[in-house]
């Protein structure tokens, strides 16, 4: 469907004495902090406030947005700090404020009723519903005029006509149930090579060959999707993939959409060269592109994925990290109440810091009026590579970084003067899940301990503040009321796990990833659609059964490449059969809408490309281990054991006297060899 993004921001900061106070001055997240002096009699979501909308036969408001939104912030100031439209709100609806970040079940069923009702859908989300929770309107951003008029007519329609609001209701809730619904397939027989060359020849059109990405006005940047067609080009030996991944990386990281200063990528390009982006940044993206940019690196061995990967990883470590361990979700857009202040320069601010240097500084970043944005300010990017740049300007090498250190140095503690964007400090289980899978990803890529470190660390958190007995919680902060995981928590985590468990050989994290996979089979398993449901329970008017491949790999995606996975591990048919049979379920999908699930797809890769399982044992099997973890092995799970073990993969092949690779498909093996470079061989000629 459709989209238009009304992306969002915090808002005012918070004095001693306020004319107002309502029911979310006892919530932790900044988003809901943001609302809690409005003069509307805001609560948070639960099913008491359902209850009490019952009780005092009340249409309910959802409005649902998170703390980085810009046009969350902007109707938060016009609108709902207007004591004359929360008058109408308070007298006429039980009004709940939701942040999506913490409750991305209730966001997803009332999106995607808006995309029923409208065709298109954003944040903030704004929906009007019954009593019982079936949405009669649906829209996002509004002026104080436009939404004064909605509250009224809705108002009166339901008191003149509730039966025509009851029957609206209850059509789109059907409409919302039956996007949910999934046919379960047993026919593996629809897995085939063929569906992936053909859903990737209908992809080809839609991308740009100049810019990269999409084509499109704006543009997202959806690792999951580029991670796909890297396997693919390699699997599938098609060059035009391999050359548009190459291009799209290598826009991405000259363009305005990464911070050429600081590091870490924005949230999205509000034009199709990647120059404008739109500011926010995002613990997902910036996780999932660590891992991108390192597979790319492996590939294409160029030297700017390398520092896009080293410097993004500062920039979280510097930017993002709590001091507990774990990654706060999100940096806001704004600053002093205008998207990207904090990060934009004139021409005179860029004199004044750098002096002399300005003329070659302003000739690597291409400052010249053609560039400038709004407000006489530009957006630094890049057009030359440093190869290109060196042919033009009497430098070496060594000397360019030089300068380039120097120029980031002088104007990083001019920009460190300005006020900050505020900062979601909500720690998500998910996202901090891909993050270890993006460090580890760049541990074995670079041979660097210090991202291995980092990546344990954020599991040892993840494990001690996230995982309550048998039950993950979704966010973190101390003094949250947040208690329940989704789907994707468990689903994220264990891949994590697994990934952990392949770099370190520590059977610990194996049983972490066999532990959270069975506890997400037993909450969430849905025998209807064969699939696992988002959240167990059913308290909202519809299941949500989350497919679609997006900014974020969607957890029944993830879940059906662990079950793949520990099948092959385990070598337990019935989990590889699972996985499977999620997979060839989603194959009329994949077909018309290769890029709405691309996890997908790479899953399918593993099904229907040989698949090898490396197992290592010996006492060196570390250092085995890490060498094969080097090199771009798509289709490939590396497991390694240093002593004695009955798992299948191990079973009877440790020899104190040395160590071999066993490289296997399908649990038949070649015989076992001592270096790196004969198992490639061997892989090769399976």
């Amino acid at each position: 469907m459709a989209f238009v993004f009304f992306s969002c921001s915090n808002g005012k900061g918070q004095n001693k004495d306020h004319k107002h106070t309502n029911d979310l001055i006892h919530e932790t997240s900044p988003y809901l902090l943001q609302h809690a002096h409005n003069p509307v009699n805001w609560k948070p979501w639960s099913p008491a406030a359902l209850e009490e909308a019952e009780k005092e036969d009340k249409l309910v408001l959802v409005s649902v947005g998170y703390s980085s939104c810009h046009w969350c912030h902007v109707m938060e100031e016009e609108t709902f700090a207007d004591e004359e439209v929360a008058k109408i709100m308070n007298e006429n609806f039980i009004n709940i404020k939701v942040d999506r970040e913490e409750r991305p079940d209730v966001d997803h069923v009332y999106m995607t009723a808006l995309q029923l009702m409208k065709g298109n859908g954003g944040w903030p989300l704004n929906v009007i519903t019954l009593p019982n929770g079936k949405p009669i309107y649906g829209g996002t951003y509004h002026t104080k005029e436009q939404w004064s008029k909605v509250l009224t007519e809705i108002s009166k329609l339901y008191k003149e006509d509730p039966e025509k609001a009851n029957e609206y209701a209850n059509m789109v809730a059907k409409g919302i149930q039956e996007v949910n619904l999934i046919s379960p397939s047993s026919d593996l027989g629809v897995l085939t090579q063929d569906v992936l060359k053909e859903g990737v020849t209908n992809w080809k059109p839609n991308w740009d060959q100049r810019w990269g990405g999409n084509k499109g006005n704006q543009k997202f940047m959806t690792p999951v999707n580029l991670d796909f067609l890297l396997d693919y080009s390699v699997l599938a030996e098609d060059p035009d993939a391999e050359a548009f991944v190459e291009l799209t990386l290598d826009k991405m990281a000259m363009g305005g959409v990464y911070d050429q200063l600081a590091g870490g990528f924005y949230r999205y390009s509000t034009d199709s060269k990647w120059k404008i982006p739109h500011f926010e940044k995002m613990l997902y993206d910036n996780a999932q592109l660590l891992s991108l940019y390192s597979k790319g690196y492996k590939v294409f061995k160029d030297p700017l994925f390398k520092n896009t990967v080293q410097e993004t990883i500062a920039f979280l470590d510097r930017e993002m990290k709590s001091p507990e361990g774990g990654y706060y979700a999100a940096i806001d857009a704004d600053s002093e109440g205008e998207e990207g202040k904090f990060y934009i320069w004139t021409e005179e601010e860029l004199k004044a810091v750098l002096g002399d240097e300005f003329p070659l500084f302003a000739a690597y970043y291409d400052i010249k009026p053609s560039n400038i944005w709004e407000k006489n300010a530009y957006v630094l990017s890049r057009t030359l590579h440093d190869d290109e740049f060196l042919q033009e300007h009497p430098l070496s090498q060594k000397q360019l970084e030089q300068h380039r250190e120097e120029w980031k140095e002088k104007l990083l503690e001019a920009r460190n003067k300005r006020p900050r964007p505020r900062i979601d400090d909500k720690i998500i289980i998910s996202w901090n899940a891909l993050l270890i899978n993006g460090l580890v990803d760049a541990y074995n890529t670079f041979g660097e301990a210090s991202y291995l470190e980092k990546a344990e660390e954020v599991f040892r958190f993840l494990k001690e503040k996230g995982l309550k007995g048998d039950h993950l919680i979704h966010s973190y902060k101390e003094g949250s009321k947040v208690d329940h995981g989704f789907l994707e928590d468990y689903a994220f985590l264990a891949n994590a796990s697994l990934k952990l468990y392949s770099t370190t050989m520590s059977e610990e994290y194996l049983k972490i990833a066999q532990k959270l996979t069975q506890i997400a089979q037993d909450k969430f398993n849905d025998e209807a659609s064969g699939m696992y449901s988002y959240k167990d329970d059913e308290e909202l008017i519809s299941k949500i059964i989350k497919t679609d491949d997006g900014v974020l790999p969607s957890p029944n995606s993830v879940m059906a490449e662990n079950l793949m996975l520990l099948g092959h591990i385990e070598y337990n048919k019935e989990a590889t059969n699972k996985a499977k049979s999620m997979l060839s379920s989603m194959v009329p999908a994949i077909e018309t809408n290769p890029y709405s699930y691309s996890k997908w797809n790479s899953l399918l890769l593993k099904s229907v490309y040989p698949f090898f399982e490396i197992a290592v044992v010996g006492d060196q099997a570390s250092e085995l281990v890490a060498n094969l973890q080097r090199e771009n092995l798509p289709n490939t799970l590396i497991v390694g054991s240093d002593k004695e073990s009955e798992a299948p993969l191990f079973k009877d092949r440790y020899d104190g006297d040395g160590t071999y690779i066993y490289v296997c498909q399908d649990h038949t093996c070649k015989l076992p060899v001592t270096t790196k470079e004969e198992a490639l061989e061997q892989m090769r000629n399976f």
